[in-house]
């Protein structure tokens, strides 16, 4: 299985650990990313809500840029693991085939020519439905048994669900899935697809606190160990906010915000270094020793 790898800007900084692991899971499973050559920021949130042209003239070049390696025999299929990245790109793929009048604006904006014949996808999608659970379960070193995970898929991956939904958009059981396989067991929550307000960071810090607030203390409620997310701007609020949710509500969840893949990676038995572990701020470490214990 190969697939042509966008990346994205935050998994090149702040998120550097998604990357990582995403990269290392794919690796050890036979799945081959290639990175796409001159990739592009998509634009995410930013671009989206200042102007409509641009939000899909960044992506435009990226797409264009996947289609021109296609023709030399590299992947035509990308698979991005950034929420935010797999919104834009696929949404950006969606309308310059459904506008001609809107691809035409695309193409003179980002001096591209664009054939339309890119399949934009997620890797949760692809490691679900085209490698597998079984080959997950099959895989496992260290199962995660024992460990009670909320999986959070926040607002950006499966909507609009007409467009880039490839699971229930109101219910989905993808990450679920995958992570049940490598042994962890999901508990079932209602927050799973609530918006935890990171695009409000700057503006609204107050209402950013409150979602946060929200999403924690239901995952808490629903006796989970840890969030498992597969979106960088989420697992940073969830992450760092944390002692702001503290002042602000009095209460100290300590609840570990983790990237799927580096479950995943756990589960593989994956070295802790490729995974980057250490770079989360409410360290999983102790809710990791469950994992010895039951060992």
């Amino acid at each position: 299985m190969k697939y042509a790898y966008f990346p994205g800007c935050s998994l090149q900084g702040m998120a550097a650990e998604f990357d990582r692991s995403a990269r290392a899971v794919c690796d050890h499973l036979g799945i081959t990313l290639e990175e796409i050559p001159d990739w592009v920021c998509c634009g995410a949130s930013p671009a989206h809500a200042t102007s409509h042209l641009l939000s899909m003239a960044l992506p435009a070049v990226t797409l264009a840029a996947v289609e021109e390696a296609a023709q030399t025999g590299s992947p035509a299929t990308m698979v991005t693991a950034c929420a935010s990245c797999y919104n834009r790109l696929r949404v950006a793929s969606h309308e310059v085939k459904e506008d001609a009048a809107l691809r035409a604006d695309v193409e003179e904006a980002a001096q591209v020519k664009l054939a339309g014949t890119v399949e934009v996808r997620h890797l949760l999608d692809v490691l679900h439905n085209d490698l597998g659970t079984e080959a997950i379960r099959n895989s496992a070193t260290r199962p995660l048994s024992g460990l009670k995970v909320a999986c959070y898929y926040g607002c950006l991956l499966l909507r609009p669900p007409k467009v880039v939904a490839f699971d229930d958009p109101n219910h989905p059981r993808i990450m679920e899935d995958l992570l049940a396989a490598a042994g962890a067991e999901c508990v079932e929550w209602a927050y799973k697809t609530e918006c935890c307000g990171a695009s409000l960071s700057l503006a609204r810090p107050d209402t950013v606190c409150k979602l946060v607030n929200d999403i924690l203390r239901e995952a808490r409620d629903a006796g989970a160990d840890l969030i498992a997310t597969a979106c960088p701007l989420c697992q940073t609020n969830l992450d760092v906010r944390q002692l702001d949710v503290a002042k602000a509500y009095g209460t100290r969840y300590n609840i570990p915000a983790i990237y799927f893949t580096q479950l995943l990676g756990i589960a593989l038995g994956l070295p802790e270094k490729s995974l980057g572990l250490n770079r989360l701020i409410i360290s999983p470490k102790p809710v990791l020793q469950k994992l010895q214990a039951a060992a």
